[in-house]
């Protein structure tokens, strides 16, 4: 299938809309080939419904699909199952997170201060005052359910 040009930008501009750096979304595994070389994973963000204030899931499947240009995945029932992720031996689920947040924030983002995920305070940047981080790859946390 291929994913046009509008297509991306639409997902990503809803993408935006729902998350922000520093934004913690969960990665799903839901299959994984006989080979172990494709993997189908579902991302979810978590939030509290208004009114009776129970956690529910924001599904990002279609739009983190649209985003990257990749395909979304089908069960046996030809229902979607995630999507679909080539490749092994490095963590999938942050894979898939982390070139989400390329495609988010590819010139980078602002420090959001105390607790900014961002790569260079793991390297030494001990300064959580308001400036520009180049890689805007680590903007999303990841954690599997």
């Amino acid at each position: 299938m291929k994913i046009h040009t509008g297509e991306r930008e639409e997902a990503r501009e809803r993408l935006l809309e729902w998350l922000k750096p520093g934004d913690t979304v969960y990665t799903i595994l839901r299959h994984v080939s006989a080979s172990g070389m494709t993997r189908h994973i579902s991302v979810v963000k978590p939030y509290v419904r208004e009114g009776d204030g129970e956690i529910d899931f924001l599904h990002l499947d279609y739009n983190v699909a649209r985003a990257l240009g990749e395909r979304e995945a089908r069960n046996r029932l030809g229902g979607r199952d995630g999507i679909k992720v080539g490749g092994c031996g490095m963590d999938m689920g942050f894979h898939l997170v982390y070139s989400l947040s390329r495609a988010l924030w590819p010139e980078g983002h602002e420090c959001i201060g105390t607790g900014c995920p961002a790569n260079d305070h793991t390297n030494g940047d001990r300064d959580y005052t308001p400036h520009h981080h180049n890689d805007g790859g680590y903007c999303l946390n990841q954690r599997w359910l």
